[in-house]
């Protein structure tokens, strides 16, 4: 391997087919390596062309498994869920869920609220008071400034719909934050929030300059940005059925109560709660990826929302009550179904089609009924069978795989195997025992 310690500058203004050269250079490889990337690119042109349009510096693409998940009965509609996930287990659990609840009446929702917000923090050396007596007037003047921006978001029923000031003296001495809450309907409304949050900042200095009471202390913007932390922007999916029915599923006599104990302990235990709602966010982040929204974004928010209380929590919630078994979730998604990459990647807008067409509040509850449908397949599988013998059939192909088993060689294997707990030393030990049989007889 070669070390070339010399900046490289200008990389983003060259072609793939130079930047493909680089990692031969840099690295020593072979012509094989060039044309193992380019197995990886799509024969269209036109879709490669967009993929690669999509990020800086490419030189590949790199795929993950397209899959679906059908029979998803949400709010009496019956949907089929794409996914993009690698873990197979995951797929395999919601389609598996989903007609356990179907059976049941299906998924329930409501959209809580569909707000989101986004802050300029700003220092300012006068009285607090004196700039809280006239902000009602810098509010006025702020909102006009940003009036060619927000136009055509108010004229369909969104834009800004509040400007707060705070005072925030704990964290900074003269700090202070104009909190901007904002309603983008069926964009998930990042580049909109934060192009309204520049042109704020950019107009606050002068307004706070203009009037008399305020022009001797000095304003100075620190930053504007958007807040992915989006707890008014909030959905709720549930489940319900009798208690009785659930009594003995899985060979589990208090099956409702054992169940409804491990979920407990992960709304008291930080340690369960992470790996608790990181099953939750399998399914969503696997909806999200399909649908072209900012599953980062998304990720981010969800957890801040599980520390709400100062304690990292479970996002979701079981009650046992007058014979009803009610299994919920309530979780702030900001997403959207037009702008960013949500039609313009063929196969996210191939996945809202998928959909029929949802708008942003839908797409909210199919997010929810994927997480809460995930959470219900690992907490089933941990009080019952354990994770593990799920997960690893499932797993079978990819050990299969990276042993480089020959095909004629799985079968025999795949039966064996069949009912069993899976490890890659139980697999990698049979295989061998089996070859090293056939080569003695």
């Amino acid at each position: 391997m070669t070390h070339n310690k010399q900046l490289i500058r200008g990389f983003s203004k060259r072609k793939k087919e130079e930047r493909i050269d680089f990692l031969m250079e840099q690295f020593g490889w072979s012509e094989q390596i060039r044309n193992w990337l380019y197995t990886f690119e799509s024969e269209n042109s036109d879709f490669q062309r967009i993929i690669d349009e999509l990020s800086e510096n490419p030189v590949s693409n790199y795929h993950l498994p397209y899959c679906l998940a059908p029979n998803f009965l949400v709010d009496g509609q019956m949907r089929c869920f794409p996914l993009v996930t690698e873990e197979s287990s995951v797929v395999a659990a919601l389609s598996k869920t989903a007609v356990f609840w179907a059976e049941r009446g299906g998924f329930h929702s409501t959209v809580i609220s569909t707000g989101k917000k986004g802050q300029v923090h700003f220092t300012w050396t006068g009285k607090p008071d004196d700039l809280q007596s006239v902000f009602p007037e810098i509010r006025t003047r702020l909102l006009a400034a940003t009036r060619t921006i927000t136009a055509n978001m108010q004229q369909r029923g969104g834009g800004i719909t509040q400007i707060e000031l705070l005072h925030r003296p704990e964290v900074l001495p003269n700090y202070f934050q104009l909190d901007v809450s904002f309603e983008t309907l069926n964009a998930m409304g990042a580049n909109f929030i934060n192009t309204t949050l520049e042109c704020l900042a950019e107009a606050l200095p002068q307004i706070i300059a203009d009037h008399l009471l305020l022009r001797e202390a000095e304003c100075n913007i620190i930053m504007a940005i958007l807040s992915n932390y989006t707890p008014d922007c909030r959905v709720k999916v549930w489940v319900e059925c009798a208690t009785k029915e659930l009594l003995g599923l899985d060979g589990l006599a208090d099956f409702p109560e054992r169940f409804a104990q491990a979920v407990q302990i992960a709304s008291a235990d930080v340690s369960r709660a992470v790996t608790h709602n990181k099953g939750i966010m399998n399914g969503i982040d696997a909806l999200v990826i399909a649908t072209g929204n900012d599953f980062r974004a998304i990720e981010a928010g969800a957890h801040a929302f599980a520390a709400r209380s100062g304690q990292y929590r479970s996002l979701s919630s079981v009650s046992l009550a007058n014979g009803l078994f009610h299994f919920e979730i309530e979780i702030p998604l900001a997403v959207g179904v037009i702008g960013g990459i949500t039609q313009v990647h063929p196969l996210a807008a191939f996945s809202l089609k998928i959909l029929e067409q949802p708008d942003a509040r839908q797409l909210m509850t199919y997010l929810a009924t994927a997480g809460l449908a995930s959470n219900f397949a690992a907490v089933r599988a941990l009080i019952t069978q354990g994770i593990q013998q799920g997960h690893m059939k499932m797993h079978l192909s990819n050990i299969l795989n990276q042993l480089q088993v020959p095909e004629a060689e799985r079968t025999a294997i795949r039966k064996h195997f069949q009912g069993k707990t899976v490890s890659y030393s139980d697999v990698e030990n049979f295989w061998k025992g089996n070859r090293h049989d056939a080569t003695n007889t």
